[in-house]
């Protein structure tokens, strides 16, 4: 055991955790403010989800011995954790318990991007109930397939995108990313538009609280990246600078999208594309130099400006653009590994632009593609059942009265705002007059 190693993964672990508060902040902002609370417990509560279910079969399933053809751990070989306390439990230099923690992290995380997508719409218990398949019959499994890598002494056998295919993803552009944008995108289409939309597409009631979730999120995200290499060497160091720049140069390609598409450049596009240039490095930071990190997060952040107005020509209600720039986003800096990888990079692939051909190209988009099929059709079928078996949407008046109140009884703000009062005026009828006159 390496005591350097050990301390920076158990410190990434923590920054991880604080990337879900960050989400729900950056959620949070962009919803009305009758929603916002909402917003933070649905993030919240792939907290406590997904924290039970990894103690119970996630780690198993996950990071456990493969039971066949590389789609999936062993659900029962680590059942509570308890043979993983002693000291001579390790991964590679550190505590397997310390890995154990920093990929639960991972795990909490994908599930509250979901959220997202359906703000403002979906109802509480609905949404833990589907927390609970959607990590079991979806993350898990893709978290092997990325992940679970063999042991060199064919003791452990891990998934066929990590061992197979070979195709990189350092840090979750796949299990992550793409995993929850499909997922995201599966949810929009099964819960529907929100009342409104997109003649209302309801702006976001706190910008700072936008930027807030922003920076929460890329400060969390050195050790997302960085403590994926496991150790605290060269390779971490590397990985780090690449996510400071590409993250830097998506923001600017964003905002530059916006300079010459609406005439100005908003610190909502500077928030999101400092969250897409984080994305699209995540499966490349190992893999490019820091001029290819650049690289990479400067088309990232200029596709998914343009991206994330996919929504309107295809008619699909997605709140909080999870699937622009999480899904979209993913799919670009998975892909672009295959042109920017560098052999002079800590992975030493070799990528199309520095003369490794097309053939990692062709890894990177069967591991994408997969994983988006997989992730969508399941979380598709998982949605349906939700809704037939409890309900998933909000009514119509619930709606607009806001999800703060008709499902947690509470009010994010108290400036003069009356949640009984819209509750009155819904009933009455007047739900027009009451939607204008509600703060936003």
């Amino acid at each position: 055991m390496n005591s350097g190693d050990t301390a920076w993964v158990l410190m990434s672990a923590a920054l991880v955790l604080l990337m879900t508060p960050g989400l729900a902040f950056f959620y949070g902002g962009m919803v009305r403010s009758r929603g916002v609370l909402n917003m933070l417990m649905m993030c919240l509560g792939s907290i406590g989800v997904v924290g039970v279910l990894w103690v119970l079969v996630g780690y198993s399933m996950a990071f456990g011995n493969d039971v066949g053809m590389g789609l999936l751990g062993n659900p029962a070989e680590f059942f509570g954790l308890g043979q993983l306390l002693g000291d001579d439990q390790l991964s590679g230099t550190i505590p397997t318990m310390a890995f154990v923690g920093f990929q639960a992290m991972f795990a909490i995380l994908t599930v509250a991007l979901i959220a997202g997508a359906i703000a403002d719409r979906a109802r509480f218990g609905p949404w833990l109930l589907f927390t609970v398949l959607w990590a079991v019959i979806v993350y898990f499994p893709v978290a092997h397939w990325v992940f679970a890598f063999d042991e060199d002494d064919g003791s452990v056998r891990g998934g066929w995108i990590a061992n197979s295919l070979e195709a990189v993803d350092f840090a979750g552009g796949t299990a992550v990313h793409i995993n929850a944008g499909a997922a995201a995108l599966a949810l929009a289409l099964v819960l529907g538009r929100r009342t409104g939309w997109p003649k209302d597409p309801g702006k976001p009631h706190n910008l700072p609280f936008v930027v807030l979730g922003a920076g929460l999120l890329w400060f969390g995200w050195f050790g997302f990246n960085a403590g994926s290499a496991l150790a605290a060497d060269a390779s971490a160091a590397t990985v780090l600078v690449n996510t400071l720049v590409a993250t830097s140069a998506a923001m600017l390609g964003w905002l530059v999208v916006e300079r010459f598409r609406d005439g100005h450049a908003t610190t909502l596009g500077a928030a999101s594309g400092i969250v897409a240039g984080l994305v699209a490095i995540t499966p490349a930071c190992s893999s490019v130099t820091p001029l290819g990190a650049i690289a990479v997060g400067a088309i990232t952040g200029a596709v998914c400006a343009l991206a994330v107005s996919l929504k309107f020509r295809f008619r699909y209600d997605d709140s909080l653009d999870v699937v622009g720039v999480h899904l979209i986003g993913g799919l670009v800096g998975t892909l672009l590994v295959g042109l920017f990888a560098s052999p002079d990079a800590p992975e030493g692939v070799v990528g199309l632009f520095y003369g490794g051909g097309v053939d990692q190209l062709g890894r990177q988009a069967v591991g994408a593609i997969a994983v988006l099929a997989y992730s969508f059709v399941v979380s598709l079928v998982l949605a349906l059942v939700v809704k037939a078996l409890v309900g998933f949407r909000a009514t119509v008046d619930d709606e607009a009265v806001g999800m703060d109140e008709t499902e947690h009884a509470e009010a994010a703000y108290h400036f003069g705002d009356d949640p009984v009062g819209r509750r009155a005026a819904v009933a009455e009828g007047d739900v027009d007059r009451e939607l204008e006159a509600s703060p936003r």
